[in-house]
Order: structure tokens, then sequence, then C-alpha cells
């Protein structure tokens, strides 16, 4: 007698796939602590629970899921206990590494401030901060050693000159970065500033954007040296002009580095200034709806992306989003000049003039910013921008006033013509506020400058130097010509110390890529300015006409990159 076949082997041992969590195919249950959380109460909730509650009883009556979870909807992230070394980063429970002040972002939306913005920065961080501002690579200022009971006053303080911290962290659309430049350069493709302004007022803050998969980055600029690294944001629009002649945007989703990094994916339409806010709504409502919550580290869009290929995503976008379809659009133009941080003195299409400036590693002080603003107005600005490579910009200079302030800002260490070393590193928090480092960052970045300056004065090709104080890449390692990320190494007396994992030969641009990994190449913080020395010396004497660091790595001999 046959086996019915719903007794067969095969029927027996067959399963039903396991879902990704994806709400649109009806997985709604929490799958993780994080998505319990957010299912309980949305974090745009703990506003007022900051105000009413913890603000006035004090850190021990702070609800731990809002301690570790929604308070990050409006910036707020506890900073590291000092004294704990990097071996206890995955050791220690998060009580155990929290201390009792915070981290509060600072979101600057297309890198915009003018001089009442910065000023109030400036006071926040003498008044609350113990001084510190930290520039991000994105955009946004961070201020450290913040008390809860503060938070109030901070946030009445920002929001009088128009700035904020709601979603500046947290599984929401985080600052939208955009070119500083826009509307003042006269190669720009189209001027953004509007579409960020439409896209903030519309999604920031609002509930039927504020529980999604994981962060959210967003990049919008027609700037024609493609500065807001579209190729590694979750979305990003991109200045083009069509075969009509009109101006509007290319769109790219699924960018993302951390430790599964992935360029984004064109979707190859074209989206009409007019429809920028409305596509960008769409883009997140199927990163929210379709985006997988089984698991964290799966969560962001680029795995979505990837597995699904542009052409569905643009399919579902337009089809259960849109309810249109959009035109087919061009790419991209190539990018202008291999530096994309706006450093140095620049003709704006007015005639008068901007002026980029490189703080070290982004790290200022309440007395610097108020120092940028002083300078600025007195010579005849209101506008100052930061951006995405931890540098700032003084807008709408005169031509009679350009000496004079770039004299002003390299009395104060804020170098117009800096060394490329300078001009090109950044770094992380790392372990002197940040609980998922293993080592430390701002201090050894700004001692490798020095000492890169010291022993290689006369180099000046284009290089990029990230520090990276754990593999979770907010310093973007695996697009550096020379990416260090942070982990314990053995020293040459067998001792754990901090050291490096050297990426080697990233870049973003025309040919996009992440760094190579030498087999075993890594380094102690202590020997990290002689490896690089060496391997910037190696390049200088070994390169062709023309040849970038990142292409030079590609067939270097492994001898001359350790």
């Amino acid at each position: 007698m046959s086996t019915p076949a719903s007794r067969t082997p095969a029927s027996r041992h067959h399963k039903r796939p396991r879902g990704e969590g994806q709400w649109a195919l009806g997985y709604r249950e929490p799958l993780n602590k994080n998505e319990e959380n957010k299912k309980n109460d949305d974090g745009l909730n703990v506003r007022q629970r900051i105000i009413d509650i913890y603000s006035k009883q004090g850190f021990d009556s702070i609800d731990p899921a809002d301690l570790r979870g929604r308070m990050r909807w409006y910036g707020l992230y506890t900073q590291r206990k000092p004294g704990i070394d990097g071996g206890k980063t995955a050791i220690l429970e998060p009580e155990e590494l929290d201390d009792r002040y915070f981290m509060l972002r600072v979101r600057i939306d297309g890198g915009q401030l003018d001089l009442a913005q910065l000023r109030t920065i400036a006071d926040i961080s003498n008044a609350y901060g113990r001084g510190t501002a930290d520039l991000t690579d994105r955009q946004n200022i961070q201020l450290h050693w913040i008390e809860i009971e503060s938070v109030p006053d901070i946030w009445e303080r920002l929001e009088a000159v128009g700035l904020s911290t709601t979603e500046a962290c947290g599984d929401t659309p985080r600052v939208i970065l955009g070119c500083p430049l826009a509307g003042i350069d006269s190669d720009e493709v189209i001027d953004a500033t509007e579409q960020i302004l439409e896209i903030n007022e519309r999604v920031v803050g609002n509930p039927a954007f504020s529980n999604l998969p994981r962060k959210f980055k967003s990049a919008l600029s027609g700037c024609p040296a493609h500065c807001t690294v579209h190729e590694i944001n979750d979305v990003a629009f991109v200045g083009v002009v069509n075969e009509h002649g009109e101006t509007g945007y290319d769109l790219w989703v699924g960018g993302g580095l951390s430790t599964n990094p992935m360029l984004g994916k064109r979707l190859g339409v074209f989206v009409r200034p007019e429809q920028a806010a409305d596509v960008y709504e769409g883009v997140v409502g199927v990163f929210r709806d379709y985006g997988y919550r089984r698991l964290r580290h799966r969560a962001r869009i680029k795995f979505l992306v990837n597995d699904w290929g542009p052409e569905r995503f643009r399919e579902v976008l337009e089809t259960e989003y849109l309810k249109e379809q959009l035109p087919d659009g061009p790419a991209p133009e190539l990018p202008r000049g291999s530096r994309r941080d706006h450093v140095g003195v620049f003709p704006q299409k007015d005639g008068d003039f901007y002026v980029g400036f490189a703080p070290k590693v982004g790290r200022l002080d309440g007395d610097k910013l108020h120092a940028i603003a002083d300078i600025a107005e007195r010579h005849g600005s209101d506008r100052v921008r930061t951006t995405v490579e931890q540098k700032m910009v003084i807008l709408d200079v005169a031509p009679d006033r350009v000496d004079s302030i770039v004299a002003a800002l390299e009395a104060v260490d804020l170098q117009v013509k800096p060394s490329t070393f300078r001009r090109q590193t950044m770094a992380c928090t790392g372990i002197e506020y940040c609980k998922l480092a293993i080592v430390e960052t701002k201090a050894t970045a700004m001692d490798l400058i020095d000492e890169l300056e010291r022993r290689l004065p006369a180099f000046e090709e284009p290089l990029t130097i990230n520090v990276n104080g754990c593999p979770n890449s907010c310093a973007r390692i695996q697009v550096a010509d020379i990416g260090l990320k942070g982990q314990l190494v053995v020293d040459e007396n067998g001792d754990q110390v901090e050291g490096f994992q050297i990426h080697l030969g990233g870049s973003l641009g025309v040919n996009a890529g992440f760094g190579r990994k030498v087999r075993g190449l890594k380094t102690t913080a202590k020997a990290l300015p002689d490896y690089v020395a060496r391997v910037v010396s190696n390049y200088d004497s070994q390169k062709k006409e023309g040849e970038s660091f990142a292409d030079w790595v590609q067939r270097a001999d492994e001898a001359d990159l350790k």
C-alpha cells in the first residue's frame, strides 16, 4: 500500500519558512527585545516622561527601557563609565557600562546653522556639557556630560532658535545630509534646501515613521563634488539633469557600512523636486513595512535591497506606495575633484566667497564655537555650515574680507589650508565616551596627524585616514584610503594592548569599493604612526602619474603594505 502524501518523509520534515519579521507579510509579533520595547510604547512618547518625571526625580528614576532605548529618539545615549577598558566592552552588562551622564546629539539637517543657533549650542556646551562639542561625519554636533535634570532647559534653548534633537538617534529617519554650499555653488546641479525642509517637516516626529526596523540615514544634494557620500546612505537623492534639460534627482537605496558594508543601488528613476518628499515617504514606508525585524543585525534596509534587487524595490515603491510610475532617469555625473570636504577659499555664485576650515578630527568646544560665530559675524556672515567630513564652512565672505577671516581662523587653530593629514583624517567618538568602543580614537588620531605632519611635511596627495573605535564603522573605515578598526592586539612583549586592524584602498566616487584587508595586518596604537608613515612613503615613492592611493593599493606588493 502506498504511503499517503501527507505522511511521506519529505512532508513530515518540511517546515514553513521562518519569517523575517516583515509587517507587510503579517509578522507583527515582536521578535526581539528592541521590537518589543517599540511595540510597548512609541519612542516619541519618552519626551514627556523626561520633562515630567526623569528630569525632576533624577537618573535613578529612569525606566531601563527608556534609558537604553526610547531616549535615543531624542538624541540621548548614556556615556561610557570612565575607567572601563576595551576588554570589558563585550563582557559587562549595559548597566555596568552606563555612566550617569548622556551624550546629546543636536541634529543639523543639511548642515545649516545661523549664528544664533551656533551660539546657542556653544552656550549649552559651556553651561551643561563641560565645554564639549564634537562635529560628526553626519553634520551633527554632539555634546557630552549632559545630566538628565538639564535636558528640558536644553530643549527649550534649542527649540527657541529652531534646532532640535528629535530623532537624532533611534530607529528613525535621522538627520538629512545636504551640501553645505546648497544655493551658493555656481556649479551645483540643484539646490536641495527646499526638499530637505519639506521632508523634515513631514517625516521627523511623525508617528507614522517613528518605528522603523533600524536607523535610517538620508542624503539630498546637488553638489558636483558628491559631498554627501550618497553611495553609503540608506536613501540618497543625487542631483541630475535629464534628457529634457530638467533638474531633479537620481534615487539610490540600500547603502551602509558597519559589519556588513554595501554600496547603495540606483533605482534608475528620475525624481522631480516636487516629488521628492512623496518619494522619500514611500521609501521609508517600504522599509517600515518590509524591513527585517527578526534579527537586529539584519534590520537595515541594505539587506532588503540586497535580497530584492533594485528592480523589485522600484516596483513595490511605485505600485504600493506612490501609486504611479516614475520615469527612467540618468545616472549622476562623475564627482568634481578628489576631495569632498569643501575646505579652502572658493567663490560663490553671487561674488562673495565661502571659507572652509578644518578642526582636528571634528573636536571643538564651547569657547571655540563662540569664536567661530564671532569671526563669522565680524566678517559679515550670518551663515555657517557643517560638513560630512567633520569640518565647517563660513559663507558670504566679501572679497576684501577673505584674507582677514583666514588669518582670524588660523589664529585659533582652525586651518583653512591644512595638511592632507589634518584635512582628511576623521575619528569616531571612541572609548572616551562610547559604550561600544574598544580603543581610544580622538587623541590617537590627533597624535597621528601631528606625527605625520612632522615626518612627511611635503606630502600633498589626497589621502583619507579614518579611525574607528569598534567594528561598527561610524567613521567609515571601509571606504577610506587607510581605515583603522579598533581592537585589542598583542604587542611585542605579549601584552594585550589597544590597536587596529587595517583596511587599505577603500574609496567612493569613480571607483567606489571597500578597502583591502591584508592577512594579519594589524598594528598597536603606539606603533600606528610608524606604520602609516611607512605605507604612505611607499605609495609616494612608487605611485605613477596621477595614480591614487586606492589604485596603488590594488597593485602593490603585500610587503609594501605592511
